[in-house]
């Protein structure tokens, strides 16, 4: 399992450690007990497993205005893990902390555009 200090990817997806959560957020609800941190347009997801022990949630996922960006705060060491079977990204650990989540971009010259990088 991969560990980092400041930042880090997991195919399209792009972790930077923040000091404190913007203002503003809303806490996102979790999906079958997992914080779904991006969706795959293939249904290979980035998750991470939520524990509700003493009732506060291992990690908190959070959203604002911005579509490609998103935050979670993470309240005990959690994984981040990517659910397809084969050919798939090592798993993650997070520390406690807050961590800015951005979905990366390319640049299509055809199109003459951003888009969002397909995992």
């Amino acid at each position: 399992m991969k560990t980092f200090n400041n930042t880090c990817a997991q195919g399209d997806v792009f972790f930077i450690r923040r000091d404190v959560l913007p203002l503003g957020l809303i806490e996102q609800a979790p999906h079958n007990d997992r914080a779904v941190i991006t969706h795959s347009e293939t249904g290979h997801d980035h998750v991470m497993v939520l524990d509700r022990r003493n009732d506060t949630p291992n990690v908190q996922l959070f959203a604002g205005d911005d579509p490609l960006t998103a935050w979670i705060k993470v309240n005990r060491p959690t994984a981040l893990n990517h659910l397809r079977a084969h050919d798939t990204h090592e798993s993650i650990m997070f520390d406690p902390g807050v961590y800015e989540i951005r979905r990366q971009q390319e640049y299509d010259p055809y199109a003459e555009l951003a888009r969002r990088v397909a995992d």
